[in-house]
């Protein structure tokens, strides 16, 4: 009896390889090439969504640097348990100048995503330096080394990189104004600085 295309597949690795990577590629292209086109993940979702100062730019990358992003997640899901802890669940157009985005469900400390305007910049300053001080119960490390300056040599290169991929376009005189603005900051008033900006665009919505 001859044999039918199907069992020679099945008897075949290669073939069953690459067919089977084929199939996931062209699923995963007709999920993910229409989320480019989509207004609501393309676009800010309000006015208050806007590009990094440097200041936060900066205090961006030292969080990932820290590897808070191990601990803290960045996304509220949709489902009530969370929505209620945590405030409005997380959409896409909050995260149009995050490159790469924070978005992650992993969780060791609280979730973050509407962490912004919450506390003062003392309470983070105290936390982020000691954080028992604050929250008794803590397991999370201190980071008393952040009160060091921050480092300035390549804050316009990292603004005419993000001009690549990004949406929006730091101007001529935002680049050139970029190593003033972070005259005389520390490693941890940029980490406030991105801390408090985050999440503010549906902060107060429910």
């Amino acid at each position: 009896m001859a044999q039918s295309k199907h069992d020679f597949i099945e008897r075949s690795v290669g073939w069953m390889i690459v067919l089977t990577l084929l199939v996931i590629s062209i699923g995963g292209l007709v999920e993910i090439v229409p989320l480019f086109f989509q207004k609501s993940t393309t676009t800010p979702t309000n006015e208050i969504v806007k590009p990094y100062d440097p200041v936060s730019l900066v205090g961006r990358d030292v969080y990932i640097r820290e590897g808070c992003y191990n601990c803290h997640s960045q996304m509220i899901r949709p489902f009530r348990a969370e929505t209620e802890r945590y405030g409005h669940y997380s959409v896409a157009g909050e995260f149009v100048y995050d490159h790469p985005f924070q978005w992650g469900s992993k969780r060791t400390g609280p979730d973050l995503a509407r962490v912004g305007g919450r506390y003062s910049d003392e309470w983070h300053r105290i936390h982020l330096n000691n954080p028992r001080d604050v929250v008794p119960e803590s397991n999370m490390p201190a980071f008393p080394w952040l009160e060091r300056p921050v480092s300035v040599s390549d804050i316009e290169d990292k603004m005419r990189a993000l001009n690549m991929v990004g949406l929006h376009k730091y101007s001529d005189e935002e680049i050139a104004g970029a190593k003033a603005a972070l005259e005389g900051k520390t490693e941890m008033d940029a980490v406030i600085a991105y801390l408090q900006g985050m999440g503010l665009a549906l902060q107060n919505v429910q």
